[in-house]
């Protein structure tokens, strides 16, 4: 796996991801959409943490700076 996610990229997923578990824990986002909201941020967090996207290695996409 090589690292395909830059560290802004690492913290905006971090942020979106605790914003998504406060609205689902706190109720404010309730039932299936809370789920998939808890989900999403799960994926975030794990690829912020991993430095990899799998998304981002399909469509050729880094937002890590280039290595000289």
């Amino acid at each position: 796996m090589k690292t395909n996610v830059g560290s802004m990229d690492k913290v905006i997923r971090i942020v979106l991801a605790l914003i998504f578990a406060g609205l689902y824990f706190t109720g404010t986002v309730p039932g299936t959409l809370g789920l998939v909201l808890v989900i999403l941020g799960g994926v975030f967090l794990v690829t912020s943490l991993l430095g990899f996207c799998p998304l981002y290695a399909m469509v050729g996409l880094s937002t890590c700076p280039v290595k000289k």
